[in-house]
């Protein structure tokens, strides 16, 4: 099949991802049709040329290493527990959203903003004065990341330390985002309400294969089954969705 050059608007580049069905969460497997990104978004990994090249190839669903072995990711540290309904302007409010994560410094800001809207009963996220959260893993119960579709949330998160969060389920435009910008890796719990089952400052592993995951908590000796991230897997892996597309030689950059 021939390539065909596409020039993007000025302030937006739409992807097509094909299924796109398998990048939603694993509780609302909806068919997906484009992803719309800021052209200023996503650069500080992605670095895109404004002129792509597109080619019709498959990829795979698996992520391997050399030799074909399945990657299995495991992340360790404290938790820190959050109920149902956390919104998009409770991971950061409106009034940072002119701060521009391809600025090392300003993405580093909005580290140390992430979580900076809940509610004065839960203890701080960043510390005052901290560039960095003591907690890698987040532990949600249901609807996390619902409200307006701000890429900054996930990236917020991701820039705050956090290297998964688990909720019970997800709104569908922020799992979207963190897989797009590759920052976090959003799990689903396949046994319920683990915000109820685990504690601020736990002590837990998260470990996750393409077909499994687990969640064990070393504070109180139980071990919990997550679902499998599945497709998105590979992209967040691959450091987003334009990182995954280039990686898979669905796009390159026009040759000049």
């Amino acid at each position: 099949m021939a390539s065909k050059a596409l020039q993007p608007p000025p302030c937006a580049f739409s992807f097509s991802f094909a299924p796109t069905h398998r990048l939603a969460p694993p509780s609302a497997r909806l068919p997906l049709l484009r992803y719309s990104w800021p052209s200023s978004s996503l650069s500080r990994r992605c670095n895109h040329s404004p002129t792509l090249t597109l080619h019709a190839t498959s990829s795979s669903s698996s992520s391997t290493l050399e030799g074909g072995e399945a990657v299995e990711k495991v992340f360790h540290g404290e938790c820190f527990v959050l109920d149902d309904n956390i919104d998009t302007d409770q991971i950061i409010p409106a009034e940072y959203l002119t701060l521009v994560p391809s600025n090392p410094e300003e993405y580093a800001k909005l580290g140390s903003l992430a979580l900076v809207g809940l509610p004065s009963r839960y203890p701080s996220f960043v510390a005052p004065g901290q560039p960095l959260s003591r907690y890698a893993i987040i532990i949600a119960g249901a609807n996390f990341g619902c409200g307006s579709s701000r890429e900054h949330a996930p990236v917020a998160l991701g820039a705050s330390g956090v290297k998964a969060v688990v909720a019970e389920s997800y709104a569908r435009i922020f799992f979207r985002n963190s897989v797009a910008t590759g920052e976090i890796y959003p799990l689903e719990s396949a046994e319920g309400r683990l915000c109820k089952e685990c504690r601020t400052g736990d002590l837990v592993t998260v470990e996750m294969e393409k077909e499994r995951g687990r969640l064990t908590n070393h504070t109180t000796g139980k071990e919990h089954k997550l679902k499998p991230i599945g497709d998105a897997g590979p992209v967040i892996e691959a450091g987003g969705i334009f990182a995954y597309a280039r990686k898979t030689g669905m796009i390159v950059a026009a040759t000049m």
